[in-house]
């Protein structure tokens, strides 16, 4: 796929699966720049700069910088100016704002492929349906991509979400750590908690694959993280008392 200075990825394929690759791609290096690397991120958005757009690329990394010279562009161009009204907002409304907007630049850029390289109904059918099935930048920066999981589960517990103690997700996913005994008594308790762990999606990444990985919870906002997304190992959890994920951490270093 051409792009040019916008993250092009000459090598793909001419395929709804590379297309929603290509899609996958962008919106992760997005969601880092609005979440673990949003100081960053604010720092770059000057107000006294010129117009600024947020790319994310092929490559899962990001970039703020002016739009693309080329008239017209190679492909779709993001928002422009998203520095100019940071200052002037709430900062969780600014970086709801710039999500909305990236979700917005994401589908363009991906149906432009589309229509580029012929796609026909079946195809453009294929390539929302797998869009559609992962959270979008705006539900995992507002945080209603974990709610909307919690409301989809029936009959939820009245009681806390979160585990009182540090250990991997996967570890209270899986039935063999849990004792015949307890198993036997609760298992509609079980199958509860085990589908509401299987909706849970990484405050990072926004997906909820690595099911067998280590996870782990902030304290304060009471999201999961995959451990390699906040660079958070087993070993390293055992030793806090306290774990506040980096959006969190930088909230209060701002404040």
């Amino acid at each position: 796929m051409d792009g040019g200075g916008s993250g092009a990825a000459p090598n793909a394929g001419r395929t709804p699966e590379e297309v929603f690759r290509d899609y996958r791609a962008r919106r992760a290096g997005m969601i880092k720049a609005l979440t673990t690397d949003v100081d960053k991120f604010f720092k770059l958005c000057d107000p006294e700069k010129e117009n600024l757009c947020l790319y994310g690329y092929p490559n899962e990394t990001w970039e703020v910088t002016l739009p693309a010279e080329e008239v017209p562009p190679e492909i779709p161009e993001p928002a422009l100016g998203i520095n100019f009204a940071r200052d002037g907002m709430n900062e969780k409304d600014w970086l709801a704002l710039v999500a909305v907007h990236s979700d917005s630049w994401l589908l363009s850029v991906a149906f432009y492929f589309g229509a580029r390289f012929g796609f026909d109904k079946e195809a453009r059918r294929r390539l929302f349906s797998m869009i559609n099935n992962m959270p979008t930048i705006f539900e995992v920066v507002t945080g209603s991509a974990k709610k909307q999981t919690k409301e989809k589960t029936p009959n939820s517990s009245s009681k806390s979400n979160k585990p009182s103690s540090k250990v991997s997700r996967a570890e209270s996913r899986s039935k063999a750590k849990v004792p015949k005994d307890e198993e036997e008594s609760g298992d509609d308790d079980g199958d509860e908690e085990a589908e509401e762990h299987d909706n849970t999606l990484c405050g990072t990444c926004g997906t909820n694959d690595g099911k067998d990985q280590f996870w782990i919870c902030c304290d304060n906002c009471e999201k999961w993280y995959h451990g390699k997304c906040v660079k958070i190992t087993p070993a390293r959890a055992e030793h806090i008392k306290q774990y506040k994920c980096p959006d969190c951490t930088n909230k209060r270093a701002r404040a």
